[in-house]
């Protein structure tokens, strides 16, 4: 049994705009409504993911995730309209690329050896 990995990475300058990683940091910050608590669900400590957001907002012509300012009822973090549409294509694109590739990979995963152990 085989598996395709394939990780799409968009550079903009020497920085990772948008990847895999990002992808999943967007949607975890979608879900929970805030930057620490999609780092938790992530496994990722609050200064990476506030990190990874910095790259994501100065990386793109609008910021892609918005804070809003804590008080009564505290702060929290959404995306912005733009980081919606970045999330939705840059997943959109993913699928396009594994469909594209599915064919040729299946020819590939022919030649290979069956019941290989790991090391």
């Amino acid at each position: 049994m085989y598996r395709l990995d394939l990780k799409l990475r968009l550079h903009n300058g020497a920085d990772i705009a948008m990847g895999p990683g990002k992808a999943e940091l967007l949607a975890a910050i979608a879900q929970h409504g805030s930057i620490s608590a999609a780092a938790r669900a992530l496994g990722m400590s609050y200064r990476r993911a506030w990190l990874l957001v910095e790259t994501m907002n100065r990386s793109f012509k609008q910021p892609l995730v918005s804070t809003l300012a804590g008080g009564k009822h505290g702060g929290g973090t959404q995306l912005t309209e733009t980081g919606e549409q970045v999330l939705r294509r840059y997943r959109a694109l993913c699928a396009q690329a594994e469909a594209a590739v599915q064919d040729g990979c299946a020819e590939l995963a022919e030649l290979l050896a069956e019941g290989v152990a790991k090391d």
